[in-house]
């Protein structure tokens, strides 16, 4: 069952001496919800400088948090000395980026779904296959040495990269998918039961729904969903009703990915921990954009995704509390994860972070994923933060004064995803439309289609950025809309 009441609810005074002291800062408590309003067309903008608000939205952690270790150089040492962000310099890079879609240069605008891989990422990849491939840990031989060296040198630059102090909290696994999976069943079989509650957001990606529902669905448990308000923004007010003194996880994502929205989770992860709750973060979609300190956020799990970060596809990473990943059974069986089997008892589970990571290691992508943040780091992410603010609020206005477009997401604290429909034309027409000008976007329901259904839609337009993006691609994107806007107007024909 899902629920928006407010049954269970944390007492009103619980949530008045919340409301202080999380909003202490100068934000506005939230209100009671209102009559919904039809989202806006154009973007309002930002309430004030983009920066104070993304440091605000993540509490007191300094933008610089954790980027402070030195890093090998990137391939074309294109990072500029001030901080400053220079896409012209850095496309040059993506060997991906440098060609024609039916003859037309090719503008990346499909971001969230993946990101592009630097030369450096490309060529790490390519030397651990051509001089360090071997299985690692137990070799007794040159390259399994090299190999477990390069392997656990990609989880320490993880561990520094989400600012976490163990590198035993650092548990390799195909991506964000597999971590919640992980989680859910692993930790939450073990402490949730018949009529306890697990709380996600309407925000969330499908891979952080589906498996709380079938968590619930095996245990008897209950569902509970924190809705959002008409711009894409948490309801906060309404969160609190649903947390109670049976939520036993509440999971919600870091930044939206079919609307961008910058999820408060220091602020909700503090609520959760309140009633007792633990809070699992899907940072897929937040590691691209902002710098990410999981004790400061407040997690208790947090998951990422390699290919999101320009690095490979098929490794991620889920970091937990050790306390916690200590009392968690294993989720996998197989080699690596024992330390002995015998036919009499059950066996004997390894270390931390090995008794999550049965049968061989995804190591080439450790390996790439560890260069991919190498390279992040070297380019620095609140440079990165401000240079897709610039070009998200570019977007947003161009998009936004085109006649027939329906801009949906425009909370005032977005990451650089942008999504819209357009009158008279179906998502699938205009991404079909954009491709054949060289425009790659999203076009779809993104896995998010609750947070969708609450605009009244299925499917929208989704171009997102990235660093190595310029307000050139947004202008080819903007005109390339204004002529389909204005070929849909003049009901040209479509099929």
């Amino acid at each position: 069952m899902t629920g928006l009441d407010g049954d269970g609810a944390v007492p009103a005074d619980v949530v008045a001496a919340l409301a202080n002291q999380l909003y202490r800062d100068g934000v506005s408590p939230p209100t009671a919800p209102t009559a919904p309003m039809p989202p806006p067309t154009a973007w309002p903008g930002p309430g004030q400088d983009f920066l104070d608000q993304l440091h605000r939205s993540l509490g007191s952690m300094p933008l610089s948090y954790g980027f402070n270790a030195p890093a090998r150089p990137i391939a074309a040492a294109n990072a500029l000395p001030t901080g400053a962000v220079d896409p012209y310099r850095l496309r040059d890079d993506f060997p991906a980026l440098n060609q024609k879609i039916h003859g037309k240069r090719l503008v990346w605008l499909d971001n969230a779904a993946t990101t592009q891989k630097p030369q450096s990422v490309i060529d790490a990849l390519a030397n651990f296959y051509e001089r360090d491939n071997s299985n690692v840990h137990r070799g007794a031989h040159a390259l399994a040495a090299r190999a477990t060296d390069a392997f656990e040198g990609a989880r320490e630059k993880v561990r520094h990269f989400i600012g976490a102090t163990d590198r035993a909290e650092v548990v390799f696994v195909r991506g964000t998918t597999e971590a919640i999976n992980l989680v859910a069943q692993s930790y939450g079989r073990s402490v949730v039961g018949p009529g306890d509650e697990v709380v996600v957001t309407e925000l969330e990606h499908h891979s952080n729904i589906v498996p709380w529902q079938l968590l619930c669905a095996e245990k008897g448990a209950t569902l509970r969903v924190a809705p959002i308000n008409d711009d894409g923004e948490i309801d906060l007010a309404r969160y609190a009703q649903v947390l109670g003194p049976r939520t036993k996880i509440v999971a919600l994502g870091q930044v939206s990915n079919a609307l961008g929205t910058i999820v408060p989770v220091e602020v909700m992860a503090q609520m959760a921990h309140a009633v007792g709750a633990r809070v699992v973060v899907d940072g897929a979609q937040g590691v691209p954009h902002l710098p990410v300190n999981v004790h400061a956020l407040g997690a208790d799990f947090f998951a990422f995704s390699g290919h999101k970060l320009f690095g490979p596809t098929g490794v991620g990473v889920l970091w937990g509390r050790r306390e916690l990943l200590e009392q968690m059974p294993p989720w996998q069986g197989g080699g690596q994860m024992i330390k002995t089997v015998t036919f009499d008892a059950l066996p004997t589970w390894n270390d931390l972070p090995y008794k999550f990571e049965a049968g061989t290691g995804i190591i080439a992508g450790a390996v790439g994923l560890g260069a991919a943040i190498d390279y992040v780091t070297a380019v620095g992410l609140p440079g990165i933060a401000a240079h897709e603010h610039a070009l998200l609020e570019h977007a947003m206005s161009a998009l936004g004064s085109i006649p027939g477009v329906r801009l949906i997401g425009t909370a005032p604290v977005k990451a650089a995803v942008v999504s819209f429909v357009l009158d008279g034309m179906s998502v699938e027409q205009v991404g079909t439309a954009l491709d054949q000008e060289g425009i790659a976007v999203r076009a779809g329901h993104h896995c998010a289609q609750p947070a969708l259904r609450h605009f009244g839609l299925d499917a929208t337009v989704r171009p997102s950025l990235a660093f190595y993006n310029t307000h050139e691609d947004v202008d080819v994107l903007a005109q390339a809309v204004h002529r389909l806007a204005r070929r849909a107007k003049g009901a040209t024909a479509w099929s």
